[in-house]
């Protein structure tokens, strides 16, 4: 189900609950919606109901491990363009190497200095603004080659 809203939607995965509650107050400071899950199944289901715009995932989770839920994200077509911010206390460069191998948009080590996360969610939210409206002209050209009877991807975009 896709937002109609403009508000961006942050999904906090985290299975400490002072973790998740700190994150909620410094995102408070956003105007955005968020939700919460507590380990890595839930953490793929409420991301299959809600599609939010940025996951901020923790890596040490019951059940599913952050790496494994970025590693179905990306393999999934519905939800691999969701923007994912790991946020965990590993901090070897094997960790960082491992979270990149799965598909991670950006990695922050606990403990969390507020003004870089939100420095970073600000940055990947904008990313992810900037892709939708990307598809959605796409998708506009392609609507528009199909009314004219022509291939997609033959009609250029107007130069600017």
């Amino acid at each position: 189900m896709e937002s109609t809203s403009t508000r961006p939607r942050i999904l906090i995965a985290d299975d400490n609950p002072q973790g998740v509650e700190l994150l909620e107050a410094y995102l408070g400071e956003l105007d955005c919606d968020t939700r919460t899950a507590a380990d890595g199944e839930e953490t793929l289901r409420v991301v299959e109901e809600w599609l939010p715009d940025l996951i901020l995932l923790d890596v040490m989770m019951p059940r599913i491990s952050g790496f494994e839920v970025c590693k179905r994200l990306r393999g999934n077509p519905r939800t691999k363009d969701v923007a994912v911010l790991m946020v965990t206390a590993l901090d070897q460069p094997s960790d960082i190497d491992r979270a990149v191998e799965v598909g991670t948009d950006d990695f922050l080590t606990k403990p969390i200095n507020k003004t870089e996360l939100l420095l970073r969610v600000r940055s990947l939210l904008k990313g992810r603004m900037y892709k939708k409206e990307l598809d959605r002209a796409l998708a506009h050209f392609q609507n528009i080659e199909q009314a004219a009877g022509q291939p997609p991807g033959t009609t250029q975009p107007p130069q600017l």
